[in-house]
C-alpha cells in the first residue's frame, strides 16, 4: 500500500471522552452495528511496527529509544491505513485525535479526500466515578474480553463467557493514584477539542454515566443520523 487515497464519501467519526467513559466499548459496538472500522491508536501503531512500512520503522525506533510517536508519524500511519479498502465502509476513531493541533493534521488529512469530521461524540463523564470504574475493571487473559468487578462479572465466576478462559488481568496502571492524573492530562489537552468540533458544527453529546446499552443507544441515533 502506498498510501495514497482517493476522493470519497465514507463517514469519519471521533468518540471522545476520558481514560474509563468507555470509548472503545462502544466504537467496536457500532463497529458491529454500522459496518465502520474501529481505528485505535495504539492498534494501528503496534500494525504498522509488524507490517515493516516505513512510517511503523520510523514509529518502531521512536519507541525503542523510549521516545512518544510524534504527530507526524501517527498522521502518516494513519494516512496509510485509510488508504485500505475496508475503510471505505466508514471509520470510527478511538484515541485520535488527543490535543487541538491533532485535529487541525487530521482535518488536513481528511481534506486530501474531501472528507471531514461528521461527528465527534463527547463521552460525558463525572471524575469521581471514573476511578470507580477503571480500578474495577480487568479482562479476559486469553480473549481480551473486558469485565468489572461492580458493572460487568463473568456468568460464571472465573470463566471468561467469550472463550471459557479462566486467566484474568488488571492493568498496573488502573489505579486510583494514576486515574486522577490521566483525568488531569485528559481535560489539559484533549477537554479542549470539545469547543474545536463544537465550533466546526461535528459535537454531539452523550451521558456515558448510564448503562451501556443506553449509551450505545444514544449513540447509535446521532450515527444514524451523521451517516445518512
Amino acid at each position: 500500500m502506498d498510501g495514497t487515497i482517493t476522493p470519497t464519501t465514507a463517514p469519519v467519526l471521533i468518540l471522545l471522552g476520558p481514560p474509563g467513559a468507555g470509548k472503545g466499548t462502544q466504537a467496536r459496538m457500532l463497529e458491529e452495528q454500522f459496518g465502520l472500522v474501529q481505528l485505535s491508536t495504539g492498534d494501528l501503531l503496534r500494525a504498522a511496527v509488524a507490517a515493516g512500512t516505513e512510517a511503523g520503522k520510523q514509529a518502531k525506533a521512536v519507541m525503542e529509544a523510549g521516545d512518544l510517536v510524534s504527530d507526524e508519524i501517527v498522521i502518516a500511519i494513519l494516512r496509510d491505513r485509510l488508504a485500505d479498502a475496508d475503510c471505505a465502509r466508514g471509520v470510527i476513531l478511538d484515541g485520535f485525535p488527543r490535543t487541538k493541533v491533532q485535529a487541525q493534521a487530521l482535518d488536513d488529512l481528511l481534506a486530501e479526500t474531501g472528507q471531514q469530521i461528521d461527528a465527534a461524540i463527547s463521552l460525558d463523564v463525572d471524575d469521581a466515578a471514573m476511578v470507580t470504574r477503571i480500578a474495577g475493571r480487568y479482562t479476559c487473559g486469553n480473549c481480551g474480553e473486558g469485565y468489572h468487578d461492580s458493572f460487568k462479572t463473568p456468568a460464571k465466576s472465573g470463566v471468561c463467557d467469550n472463550c471459557g478462559g479462566t486467566e484474568f488481568k488488571r492493568r498496573a496502571d488502573d489505579n486510583a493514584e494514576t486515574v486522577a492524573s490521566r483525568l488531569d492530562a485528559y481535560h489539559a489537552q484533549t477537554a479542549p477539542l470539545i469547543e474545536y468540533y463544537a465550533q466546526a458544527g461535528a459535537l454531539s453529546r452523550v451521558d456515558a454515566m448510564g448503562s451501556i446499552e443506553d449509551i450505545a443507544a444514544d449513540l447509535a441515533a446521532i450515527v444514524k443520523t451523521a451517516t445518512a
